[in-house]
């Protein structure tokens, strides 16, 4: 094992050793690697005549660039948005998140969390939490109402095993006793879990209550009491979009730092959806943790290894998409701008519950609760969802998600309002075409 990997093993060792047994053996090994990027740094600092040490070109000591490039960015220099970035992200855009996260969250003002390192959006975020924390046959505890894709990150990419419990209950609210249920029962075997929470939910746009959050946390905690190291992960994509007064309006991880050394939090955030700025794939990972002693050696450590891993996949996040991200947070405007979408969004969601109350639906469809985010799902109750999904797409020109045999998913947030109801009178109507 490399000897810088080793130094960082042993400060997290010693900070929390529980933390330390959670990484994969991936995870083990990562390292930064000091080689031709701290030489770089050196010269940037020293090198007052000449400095031959980075692989980017540049003309009467600026950066080089082409003019038809340049023209298209506008007023970013080529400095902020042709260079590479570092590994961890820009050291603005990393400092601007965490504030921008501890103002979203005021939970978490009192706690120590790490400085977020950049990703290439969330799902790239999701490629480095199984690099570092998922070995072979790992147990991953997801809802199963999931997004798709985290069956490819996990089990086909890291050989991890996913164990599915019932998102909601019997009462249409989170199944807290679900996910209980089946942490103690795979806690009998494994002595690590990765639990997922997804909170505004995708597919079905659910977000948990602060009655529902408070239970979540305890039975985490229950786990990590019992012996059971907790790798809790909260992948919160749509965070900030909650659109009812009883929603917890916090990520859950605010609420799970602190609670037991045998639990250890991740927070995975994408400007993506919180700005809308989806292309542009920018992401974030943060940590949270129980430990004894110095919590910056700790986090810079875990940071150190995030990094190591970005660097041994893409090598950074495109210095211009960070530099914009950075801009709009820094803007006068940003504040209200967001709230301007936010009210947009959530009109639609108003409107689609407003239309789902009409009785002629019930027949043919339930409405998977809904509250937050970009989504709604439909369980059909007569026809297969796959089958109606191509019927309506290829007869009226409407296009729609299915995910199994029963469920239709509808992205309200590519909806306008006035175009809502028709939207689900096509739906209903195809779904009548394949009853006769």
């Amino acid at each position: 094992m490399n000897p810088l990997a080793i130094e960082l093993n042993e400060i997290i060792q010693k900070a929390n050793p529980h933390i330390f047994d959670m990484l994969s053996n991936v995870g083990k090994s990562l390292y930064f690697p000091k080689g031709i990027l701290t030489q770089s740094a050196e010269a940037k600092a020293k090198a007052h005549k000449y400095n031959a040490t980075i692989g980017m070109a540049t003309e009467k000591g600026k950066t080089m660039y082409l003019s038809s490039v340049m023209s298209i960015i506008g007023n970013i220099s080529p400095e902020e948005s042709l260079t590479y970035a570092p590994s961890y992200g820009t050291a603005g855009l990393r400092k601007a998140w965490k504030d921008y996260i501890l103002d979203k969250n005021p939970p978490l003002r009192d706690k120590k969390i790490s400085l977020p390192v950049v990703t290439n959006a969330i799902t790239h975020g999701l490629s480095v939490v199984a690099d570092m924390w998922v070995d072979k046959d790992d147990i991953i505890i997801i809802p199963d109402k999931n997004w798709g894709n985290y069956s490819m990150i996990f089990e086909t990419r890291n050989g991890g095993k996913i164990i599915k419990y019932p998102l909601f209950n019997s009462e249409g609210g989170f199944n807290t006793e679900g996910l209980k249920k089946c942490i103690e029962e795979q806690a009998k075997t494994a002595k690590k879990l990765m639990v997922l929470l997804n909170f505004p939910n995708n597919p079905t746009g659910y977000s948990i209550t602060n009655e529902e959050g408070i239970k979540i946390s305890d039975i985490l905690t229950e786990a990590a009491e019992k012996g059971t190291n907790v790798v809790a992960v909260t992948d919160d994509a749509y965070f900030g979009l909650f659109f009812e007064d009883n929603v917890m309006k916090e990520s859950i991880f605010s609420h799970l730092i602190g609670r037991h050394p045998r639990l250890f939090t991740i927070k995975l955030d994408g400007a993506t959806k919180e700005i809308f700025v989806w292309g542009l794939r920018v992401g974030f990972i943060t940590y949270g943790a129980t430990i004894d002693g110095d919590t910056v050696l700790f986090y810079d450590a875990l940071e150190r290894k995030t990094a190591g891993d970005v660097r041994g996949n893409i090598s950074n996040v495109s210095h211009l998409s960070q530099t914009i991200v950075a801009k709009s947070l820094a803007s006068e405007t940003f504040g209200r701008e967001s709230e301007v979408k936010f009210g947009i969004m959530k009109e639609r969601a108003n409107e689609v519950k407003k239309v789902l109350s009409d009785k002629k639906y019930d027949k043919v469809w339930d409405v998977y609760p809904f509250n937050s985010g970009y989504f709604m799902c439909l369980k059909l109750k007569t026809v297969d969802a796959e089958v109606l999904r191509v019927h309506i797409l290829d007869k009226y020109g409407v296009g729609t998600i299915s995910i199994g045999k029963t469920d239709l998913r509808i992205a309200f947030s590519c909806l306008e309002k006035e175009d809502i109801k028709e939207l689900f009178d096509i739906i209903y109507k195809g779904i009548i075409d394949l009853e006769r």
